[in-house]
Formats: C-alpha cells, sequence, structure tokens
C-alpha cells in the first residue's frame, strides 16, 4: 500500500518549509506507511505527551527542532511536565536531572505550543468539536476526547503526536475514519446501580482490563451526573488496558442507542458486569485495610475540573480536617487561575491543601512522604503509584478521602 501526498505534504518532505518540518514530515510518512494508511488528514489541533522528561532523547529530539526553525501549525497544547513552574520548591529532584528537565519543557514552548501542562486539555479553551480530527497524545485525553466529545484521534505516542502538530496532518487510519469507530465488544451492567463515583472507575478498571483492543460498548450504565464521571471511566479503561474510544448507550454521543453503538452489527463477544466485579476490580485497588494510618490524600488524577473543585471545598470547609494531613490536588494551571481569581482559594492552607499545577504527584517528587498510606479516589493514581513512586494506596470516593483526612486514618463508607 502506498501513501498518497498532496502538493502541500510532499512541499514539506522536500524542504521547502524548513529544516523541522521537513524532518517531523519524514517521520510521519513513515509511520504512516508502517500502520498501512492510504494519505494523510488535516487536523484541528494536537496535544503533546512528550513535556515530561524521560531521557536524553526526548530533550535532543525537540530541540532539534527548535534549531531547524520549527513551529507548530496548528494549536497545541502540553502535557504535564516534570515541574510545577507556578509553585517553584514543589517537586525535588537532583540538579543533573532538574536542568534537561526544565529544558524540555521550554523547548516544547518555544515550538509555539500553549503552556497548558495538563493531562487534561478538554478542560481548556482548545477542547475540540464533535467530528474534529486531532491528533492527541496522553491516554486519558485521547479516549476522552474520542467517547465523550466524538472527536477523533488515534493513540499517538511521544514524538509522532508533535510530528502531526509541526505539520497539522495526521495518517488517514483508525479512529480517524468512521468505519473503525463502531462497537465490537458489548458490556451490560446487571443489576441496579446509583451513579456514584466508584462505580465510574469500577466500570473503567473492568471494560480496560477485557476489551484488548476491541472498541467497548456499554448498555445499562447509569446516567453521569456529569462529564468528570465519565472522565474517570476513561481513564481507568486506558489505565488496565488500550482503550481509545468508549461507547456508553444513551449517553454519548455516537451510541444514542446500541445499534447505532454497533453500526447496526452484532457484537464480538458479550460480557456481563455485576456488583461483584466492581467491587472486586475497586478492592484490588487498595493494599490496605480500613484503619490504616494516613500519611497523605492525593486527588485530580486526570487533573481536576472547576467541578471537581466546587465538589471538593465545601467537603473541606464543613469537615475541617486539621491533623495536618497534606491534600494534594492536581489540576490545569487555568483552572487554578481561575480558582484564585474567584477566591476560592483563600482559606486553602486551613485544611492543608496543597494545589499541584503543570505536573501529577504519580510521576514526579511532590510527595514530602512515601513511607505511608497514600489514599485516593483516582482510579489512574491507585493504579500506577505503588510501582511509580512506591507508595501504599488507599483507594475511596472523595468524601472518604476528606474524612480520612480529618480522621488520619484510612475511612471508607461512614457517613
Amino acid at each position: 500500500m502506498t501513501l498518497e501526498l498532496s502538493a502541500g505534504d510532499q512541499s514539506m518532505l522536500d524542504g521547502e518549509h524548513g529544516r523541522a518540518v521537513a524532518a517531523a514530515m519524514k517521520i510521519l510518512v513513515a509511520f504512516s506507511n508502517a500502520v498501512g494508511a492510504r494519505k494523510l488528514l488535516d487536523i484541528a489541533g494536537a496535544h503533546i505527551d512528550g513535556c515530561l522528561y524521560h531521557g536524553q532523547a526526548s530533550l535532543d529530539f525537540v530541540e532539534r527542532l527548535v534549531e531547524g526553525g520549527g513551529r507548530v501549525r496548528v494549536p497545541t497544547t502540553l502535557n504535564v511536565g516534570s515541574f510545577d513552574l507556578i509553585h517553584p520548591g514543589l517537586v525535588k529532584m537532583p540538579p543533573a536531572q532538574e536542568v534537561p528537565a526544565r529544558r524540555l519543557m521550554k523547548a516544547h514552548l518555544k515550538l509555539g505550543c500553549q503552556a497548558t501542562f495538563t493531562c487534561a486539555p478538554y478542560q481548556t479553551r482548545f477542547r475540540p468539536g464533535f467530528g474534529e480530527q486531532i491528533a492527541w497524545g496522553e491516554s486519558n485525553a485521547i479516549v476522552f476526547a474520542n467517547s465523550v466529545i466524538g472527536a477523533r484521534t488515534n493513540r499517538y505516542g511521544d514524538f509522532i503526536d508533535l510530528c502531526c502538530a509541526m505539520t497539522g496532518r495526521a495518517p488517514a487510519w483508525g479512529l480517524h475514519l468512521s468505519e473503525n469507530r463502531r462497537g465490537q465488544i458489548l458490556f451490560e451492567l446487571t443489576g441496579s446501580f446509583e451513579p456514584a463515583d466508584a462505580l465510574f472507575v469500577g466500570v473503567g478498571l473492568v471494560i480496560g482490563q477485557a476489551s484488548g483492543d476491541r472498541i467497548p460498548v456499554i448498555s445499562g450504565l447509569p446516567q453521569p451526573r456529569d462529564e468528570d464521571q465519565l472522565k474517570a471511566l476513561g481513564a481507568a479503561a486506558a489505565t488496565t488496558g488500550a482503550v481509545a474510544l468508549f461507547h456508553a448507550v444513551g449517553i454519548t454521543p455516537e451510541a444514542k442507542t446500541l445499534d447505532e453503538a454497533f453500526r447496526g452489527m452484532a457484537p464480538e463477544a458479550t460480557i456481563r458486569i455485576c456488583r461483584g466485579d466492581i467491587d472486586q476490580a475497586l478492592a484490588n485497588l487498595s493494599s490496605v485495610p480500613d484503619g490504616a494510618p494516613l500519611a497523605a490524600v492525593s486527588l485530580g488524577t486526570p487533573h481536576f475540573s472547576h467541578e471537581e473543585w466546587m465538589r471538593l471545598l465545601p467537603m473541606l470547609r464543613e469537615v475541617a480536617p486539621g491533623r495536618g494531613i497534606p491534600i494534594y490536588v492536581n489540576t490545569g494551571r487555568a483552572t487554578f487561575k481561575r480558582l484564585q481569581d474567584e477566591g476560592e482559594l483563600d482559606d486553602a492552607q486551613k485544611f492543608n491543601l496543597i494545589p499541584v499545577t503543570d505536573t501529577c504527584t504519580y510521576v514526579t517528587s511532590v510527595l514530602e512522604r512515601l513511607d505511608g498510606v497514600v489514599m485516593t479516589n483516582s482510579g489512574k493514581f491507585a493504579h500506577y503509584a505503588p510501582g511509580n513512586i512506591g507508595v501504599t494506596v488507599a483507594f475511596g470516593d472523595l468524601a472518604d478521602c476528606v474524612r480520612s483526612a480529618a480522621a488520619g486514618r484510612v475511612v471508607r463508607g461512614a457517613r
């Protein structure tokens, strides 16, 4: 199969737009040929997952593009980096690692990327629209864009997402194409479920683990309170599996009916999910029993939205945790600024509330203590943090996390 290039594509490949664009197009062409794309398509935006420093190669790649005069061609947001640039000193890192990590974040800005530094670009002014073609990295952002918004992107990894941004083009394959977006495997919720936050996390964990590379369709899911619950579902599914798109019947935009979700075809398999399946998936996120002493609370993985803050802050003011347990809340800098402008964080220090922007507590050294139990309402944090930063995790809903901070120990389910 031969990739067909437009005159504009060929012009970029031939170096008529500079060395950086030519390099990006060369990589994009090779990638497109590898995945069997027939042509390239225009994209409306990109989200870059390569700001988090993993080694010299990533810095070399981006700085080479800068040296070649490169600039992104479409609105391009940035995922989390290794530092909270708004709160200096919050991240603890040896200078030998800090210098290149900061350089990597700044190099992306020199390419014309937006200083969003959030894993939730759909919570910014750069949120795409239904049907828009985009090239996004970051697993939770990808599944949210495809599923909740109905925009179109594949799972783009480091470097390829940036090459798409540099050229304004992406390979016409996979989830960019309508015929590849139909559901393949059906998950039926059996029994009666309330739309609790933990339910959406649990469903995400189950479908992620069982879907493989198939697109899941969920029937019987209660109407969510807000899109943050769908955000949690997608993040969990992309954590335990490779889910980039899910359909929830009667909820998500490409699944008004079961027939629409499957495009008139029968599911390849049907899996029933009962309450016991959900309970077991959630239980697997915790490695400590109720009553275990608490070292910290970590929220906002993916980054907290303004609506989530508006749920958290009244809880804190009501419970008024005063035991000095730090409550870290990861959030986008745009959301953080809005909260500051509204005066919502004026009393934050009373509750030992620590906003974290530009990065995330499970990917870099933010937490003061790693020797105790960290409680979270995030399936993603609970899944990754033990391996990434070596902490012991307890999972609970948002109210449980606040009550546990007040009690100084893990408390779940008490009202």
